[in-house]
């Protein structure tokens, strides 16, 4: 079963090429940044044929850029800045590492490492402390605008006094009048023509007051939106 699996990444080459570290960052300020190493890992139980490729090569040095490693072994390749100006900060270049067998010439596996030219490891040092400091302040303004209750007037109903001196008003006005024989309603509770004429007219403001109120509400609430 191992043997058909390396078998079938040999002709597919998708042999997993093993490369530390995965990126290079070189700093214009810091010379000593300017030779890096990457190493080149063969856990597998056969020899591999190794060669650099670079998307730059004329901004490079790369010592061994072709070799061989031993079954179970791994190899330094060590890789130079030699083009280190303004004009290249921040540009991404690309490595390529591509294996083969001893006895073959087609790759097996490649691998890519990206290298970057940065102009200085304390401003780089410094603009990740800020993207940390603001990274947690955003989250926190969206947390409370996402949660901020509308400041929106909204019209409320009847108080409970304006309802219960409607209430007043309407049985008021369901009363019989003085003078009404026929009615069964004890006379004590026979109101006059005034009376009556006088709940009918706070049954009107209070009606009127409860519509004023719904309709400012309503305004005020299309104007905000």
């Amino acid at each position: 079963m191992h043997q058909q699996k390396k078998q079938q990444d040999l002709v597919e080459g998708n042999l997993p090429v093993f490369v530390f570290p995965t990126e290079l960052i070189f700093y214009a300020d810091d010379q000593s940044t300017h030779k890096q190493v990457l190493t080149l890992y063969n856990p597998y139980e056969f020899a591999l044929k190794f060669k650099v490729l670079c998307t730059t090569p004329n901004k490079y040095v790369v010592v061994d850029a072709a070799g061989a490693v031993k079954p179970q072994c791994c190899v330094d390749i060590v890789i130079r800045h030699k083009d280190v100006r303004s004009c290249h900060y921040g540009v991404m270049d690309k490595f390529r590492l591509q294996v083969s067998e001893q006895s073959q010439r087609k790759a097996l596996g490649r691998k890519e490492v990206v290298a970057t030219l940065l102009p200085s490891a304390k401003e780089q040092q410094k603009e990740e402390e800020e993207k940390r400091i603001k990274e947690p302040l955003s989250d926190s303004l969206f947390f409370e605008q996402s949660f901020q209750p509308e400041n929106r007037t909204v019209s409320s109903g009847p108080s409970l006094l304006t309802v219960f001196l409607a209430v007043v008003c309407i049985a008021a006005l369901m009363l019989p009048t003085l003078g009404d024989v026929e009615s069964l309603v004890p006379l004590y509770l026979h109101l006059s023509v005034n009376q009556k004429l006088v709940a009918a007219y706070i049954l009107g403001k209070l009606i009127l007051e409860f519509m004023w109120r719904n309709r400012h509400g309503y305004e005020n609430s299309s104007k905000e939106e």
